[in-house]
């Protein structure tokens, strides 16, 4: 008997990927290099993908790799990154014994110490699942604070 693989599909920076939120409701993210950029943008309407990418980008983070790979979040287009795009995005991370906060770097690994009042500016460095953002698009849309986002806040 002859076994057959599903086909996991490659991650390219530039795809344009969605993310059902709620009763029907889609939202929308781009891989950039390392990152997810997810926009203010929640069909329906529907919208292009050029209608996608100029819409207000609400956050860059990790995202597990399965989500893409395992078409969780099915790649529906492809726009060629912009060169502010390109750029790294820098996160805080915060030492669960010391409390000590740093920006960190993900390329090089370095890590800065910083304030609560920098790390309120970044991302803090973790890996989200789907259903985890599938919760901070539904409540962003829906205009109340994140439980996920509130539990990562560096103070």
């Amino acid at each position: 008997m002859k076994r057959t693989r599903k086909r996991k599909i490659k991650i390219v920076p530039g795809d344009i990927v969605s993310i059902e939120l709620q009763e029907g409701e889609i939202g929308y993210g781009r891989v950039l290099e390392e990152t997810i950029a997810f926009y203010d943008a929640k069909s329906p309407p529907a919208y292009t993908v050029e209608e996608i990418v100029a819409r207000p980008i609400l956050f860059k983070i990790w995202v597990m790799d399965y989500a893409i790979k395992d078409g969780i979040l099915p790649v529906i287009g492809h726009v060629e990154l912009e060169e502010e795009l390109l750029e790294e995005p820098l996160f805080f991370k915060k030492d669960t014994i010391s409390g000590r906060l740093t920006i960190y770097r993900d390329s090089t690994g370095e890590e800065v110490p910083a304030t609560i009042e920098e790390c309120e500016d970044y991302e803090c460095a973790a890996v989200w699942d789907p259903e985890h953002i599938v919760d901070r698009l539904v409540d962003h849309f829906a205009g109340r604070p994140n439980a996920w986002v509130e539990s990562m806040r560096p103070r």
